[in-house]
């Protein structure tokens, strides 16, 4: 049985990190304590679940944590510090704060040291998430005790709906470019200027014309997509924040 730890203060654990080529140690109080953390722990680096979503969606939100009183998110993990820092560069996640528990000591403290033996794995972290204020554990979502890999609450769109139930969540926005397109730059100002975060796209020659009609259904750069809907280019982008505003 998985222990819930709210209310009760984070264990005391020493993490052996890596930070460019030093070795660098914190303990529990040097992390936690004054602060106010969101932690997210999964069971291995560059694993599917955690390489594919669980660590690019808490990326994408730290900016939207930020907002809500939140210092730092950390993501947790019984790996060593070259594996989680291996990790972090292979993710590209610089928003968030890798801690390696190698030997698992801080997360046999909150109780979820788990045998994954059926993955060859041995002892690795369970799935949760849990905000932390000054030491002491506020919240925990924990994934409930059933087989496989189960992803369901400790995400971390849940961890933002708990801290602020009515908060829009950020836009998701991918812009699709060609190199030297005057309209494609004025969409990306158009962005900017209103503060939108964006994927670019940028396609190269021998896809361009072919790759652009099977996804949007149009011959003109950019093509604009907000949350899975495609708006259209510079000029429809520009008459969607028109709208947004006169709503």
């Amino acid at each position: 049985m998985l222990k819930n730890m709210e209310g009760k203060r984070v264990p005391d654990a020493v993490f052996k990190t890596r930070q460019g080529a030093e070795r660098r140690e914190f303990t529990s109080a040097e992390i936690f304590n004054g602060k106010t953390v969101v932690v997210f722990s999964l069971p291995g680096a560059f694993t599917p679940t955690c390489s594919s979503a669980h660590v690019p969606r808490y990326n994408d939100l730290v900016p939207a944590f930020r907002q809500q009183g939140v210092d730092e998110v950390i993501c947790v993990s019984v790996n060593d510090a070259f594996v989680m820092d291996a990790w972090r560069a292979e993710q590209s996640a610089g928003n968030i704060r890798f801690l390696p528990d190698g030997s698992g000591h801080f997360t046999r403290g909150m109780g979820m040291l788990v045998d994954r033996d059926d993955l060859g794995f041995g002892q690795r972290s369970w799935r949760y998430s849990m905000l932390v204020r000054d030491g002491l554990i506020e919240k925990m979502f924990i994934e409930p005790e059933e087989a496989g890999d189960p992803f369901h609450v400790s995400d971390a769109d849940t961890m933002l709906r708990y801290l602020a139930p009515d908060i829009e969540a950020p836009l998701e926005v991918a812009l699709m470019t060609r190199p030297g397109c005057g309209h494609c730059e004025r969409a990306k100002k158009q962005l900017a200027e209103h503060g939108i975060e964006y994927a670019e796209l940028q396609l190269q020659k021998q896809f361009l014309h072919k790759a652009l009609r099977a996804m949007s259904g149009s011959d003109t750069f950019p093509q604009v997509f907000i949350n899975g809907v495609s708006i259209g280019g510079a000029d429809e982008l520009e008459k969607w924040f028109d709208d947004r505003a006169a709503a």
